[in-house]
């Protein structure tokens, strides 16, 4: 619990005191004002919101709290803090559409507290723990999902199903390149710069199959109900709070139990004590807490530990990405030290190399300068990029990002910046981008992942068009396989004579 001010003396001699739960709906002018006449009516000693001390500051209109670019650039953090984008998004539009401040029912709550002179006991778990144990609970497909349905809401299904296709098919083009597909081979075509056409046509071929059944699926998701027709005071109602908590549990049972479950236990922890200790407590909780909270009340010894309930969830120690990304280091690591066990020349061996750094540099910078970078930050994202492409468990992204924070002030407003330019529905999607990427927090991340994007390009690319025409000067491919052979063979012999 986190109290505004000191807290008052129970207003009750001796004994427990009472809680008093106030279910309301977030967006709702209705609610707040349920919450106003019931604080008024009850003049309890503790007035108790589901707010954080962080949601709290925001909504009181204080400075926000500047996000710690440690944090922000460390692996999973980003994709965190965009599902916490996602559910702000989705709660700023129905805050638009009834025309009510999110958040309306809690500030109710506090303010009338205030007016009163009634203490006000912030009762929910940090938004950061909360959110970073609702992505670590998600599945990939339910990730996908929620960025999808986000994607569908900002651009449109058209817009949104032929940016995944195109992007998906790019990389299915540079990934075919690289194992020897060649759509001009099959049709018997010989033009210059084949491999390059090959990308394009195969990524052209790939992102329609994908993008045409996307843009199916995506007009499920932009279908809007009419405002008229929905009642916003329904989600007070506990039937329709059910139906939509078992909908959620449908769509995400782990995710259901980060934001919905835990939360009930953790806020009724914190009721609990407040009822030991003999205050009189109004609770304004959302709707869809309130049936939890009331049967933890009512049954406390059933309440799980609260260490279970704080704290972050650790991922695992391995995972397939790690495994992958190891046997990536090793496997480049392996292909040099074969080639040079296997008598490549090596003069050749650095222009190959040098081609590599290349190639990566240019490739990852030149996205990280599309993205808005610096050229200092899309240097370092540029000169690191070789290194971080044989290792996958670096990201060049994280190198420029945290160069670019020496130009940038990153904090929590800007997400509200951001819902704002993407509730304009009059935008282009290109001003729309380019006003975004004025954001100092969404060109962070357009930096980083742009960066890594080109990085992972560039592999491929090198792979794919810039091996094949180097290993010309040792007599082609089949050449540079003969040499890994004999590379092996003469490294497990000298392997053999240091054992023997």
């Amino acid at each position: 619990m986190s109290d505004t001010v000191d807290p008052p003396e129970p207003s009750e001699t001796g004994g427990e005191g009472s809680i008093q739960l106030v279910g309301t709906a977030h967006v709702s002018a209705e609610s707040a004002e349920r919450v106003e006449r019931t604080i008024e009516d009850e003049q309890p000693d503790v007035v108790a919101v589901e707010l954080d001390e962080g949601r709290f500051r925001q909504l009181k209109g204080e400075s926000p709290d500047d996000i710690e670019a440690s944090d922000l650039l460390q692996g999973n953090t980003v994709f965190q803090f965009l599902a916490y984008w996602m559910l702000s998004y989705v709660q700023a539009r129905l805050g638009d559409r009834f025309d009510v401040t999110p958040g309306a029912d809690m500030m109710a709550g506090v303010e009338t507290a205030e007016a009163e002179g009634i203490d006000v006991a912030l009762v929910d778990r940090d938004i950061q723990t909360t959110i970073q144990r609702f992505w670590k609970r998600l599945t990939g497909v339910e990730k996908a999902k929620l960025f999808f349905g986000m994607l569908v809401g900002i651009a449109g299904p058209w817009t949104a199903a032929w940016t995944i296709g195109l992007m998906v098919g790019m990389f299915a083009g540079i990934l075919g390149s690289a194992l020897g597909f060649s759509i001009l081979g099959i049709l018997g075509l010989t033009v210059p710069y084949a491999s390059v056409l090959d990308v394009f046509l195969l990524a052209g071929a790939v992102g329609t199959v994908i993008a045409l059944p996307l843009v199916a699926a995506f007009s499920g998701f932009d279908e809007d109900e009419d405002p008229e027709e929905f009642d916003i005071e329904q989600l007070t109602d506990t039937d329709v709070v059910s139906a939509m908590m078992e909908e959620f549990r449908r769509f995400s049972p782990g995710g259901a139990e980060a934001l919905i479950d835990e939360r009930d236990a953790y806020i009724a922890h914190q009721l609990v004590g407040l009822r030991e200790e003999g205050y009189h407590v109004v609770a304004v909780v959302g709707a869809g807490h309130r049936a939890g909270i009331q049967g933890y009340l009512d049954r406390p010894a059933e309440l799980p530990p609260m260490d279970s309930l704080t704290g972050t969830i650790s991922g695992r120690r391995f995972s397939l990405y790690k495994i992958l990304g190891y046997l990536f280091t090793l496997g480049f690591a392996a292909f040099f030290v074969l080639l040079l066990l296997g008598g490549a020349e090596q003069g050749w061996l650095l222009r190959l190399f040098a081609a590599w750094f290349l190639v990566n540099g240019v490739i990852a910078a030149a996205l990280a300068k599309v993205a808005g970078a610096h050229w200092s930050s899309a240097g370092v994202g540029g000169a690191v990029a070789w290194l971080t492409s044989v290792n996958p468990l670096l990201a060049p992204g994280w190198f420029a990002g945290y160069v670019e924070l020496r130009y940038l002030d990153v904090n929590v407003s800007d997400i509200s910046r951001l819902n704002e330019l993407l509730d304009d529905q009059e935008l282009p999607i290109p001003e729309l981008v380019a006003r975004m990427r004025e954001v100092p927090l969404f060109r962070l991340i357009l930096i980083v992942a742009l960066t890594n994007i080109g990085s992972f390009i560039a592999s491929m690319l090198f792979a794919s068009t810039i091996l094949p025409l180097m290993s010309n000067e040792v007599g082609g491919v089949a050449e540079v396989a003969e040499l890994l052979i004999m590379g092996a063979q003469n490294g497990a012999e000298m392997l053999w004579n240091l054992l023997g």
